[in-house]
């Protein structure tokens, strides 16, 4: 009989100390504290072996843990994104963070976007809405066409990340027109 209270007591004891363990992890964690840290981030995302994604950074604190997940890149991303063609774009901003849950990044500080074709966009900051593949800034920005001609917007822009249908709310520029073009060509 005291054999079996020992063991008992004992089990419940052991349980008792791996719930208070749980706790005590939890406490460990000051509020608002990322869950982990990650230095000098190498992350290869790939599709069927093909490599589509490769974000670098410096540090990338996760907030995953908190009720609204996200993750932070306080000193700046570079992301080289690669098409069905394998033609590579790639995206640099000093300062990033990526809401889980909405699948909203909000690049900013000198941000740059490097298409395959030479189209550079800059602008102090962009939304990139991963779920409905749209860019968008209601912040100023410039765009470089490989042909030198650009477009200087005042108040932002909506795109899709193709950049195939784009909306400039207010913007001048300049337009370079090849003159050879005839009715025939069109």
């Amino acid at each position: 009989m005291y054999k079996s209270v020992m063991a008992l007591f004992l089990a419940v004891t052991f349980f008792a100390c791996e719930s208070n363990y749980q706790n005590v992890k939890k406490l460990n964690l000051s509020d608002g504290a990322p869950i982990a840290v990650g230095k000098n981030v190498n992350f290869k995302y790939t599709d069927s072996g093909r490599l589509v994604t490769n974000l670098l950074t410096e540090k990338l604190l996760d907030y995953s843990n908190l009720e609204f997940p996200y993750k932070e890149f306080p000193n700046g991303i570079e992301v080289h994104f690669w098409d069905e063609k394998n033609k590579e774009n790639i995206v640099t901003a000093d300062y990033a963070i990526q809401f889980d849950g909405t699948g909203l990044v909000d690049l900013q500080q000198n941000v740059v976007v490097t298409t395959s074709d030479s189209v550079i966009l800059k602008a102090d900051q962009l939304y990139w809405d991963q779920k409905n593949a749209w860019i968008f800034t209601d912040q100023p920005y410039q765009i470089i066409f490989k042909d030198g001609s650009y477009n200087r917007g005042a108040v932002g822009f909506d795109s899709n990340q193709d950049f195939t249908f784009f909306l400039s709310r207010r913007n001048q520029g300049v337009q370079l027109i090849d003159q050879k073009i005839t009715e025939n060509d069109k």
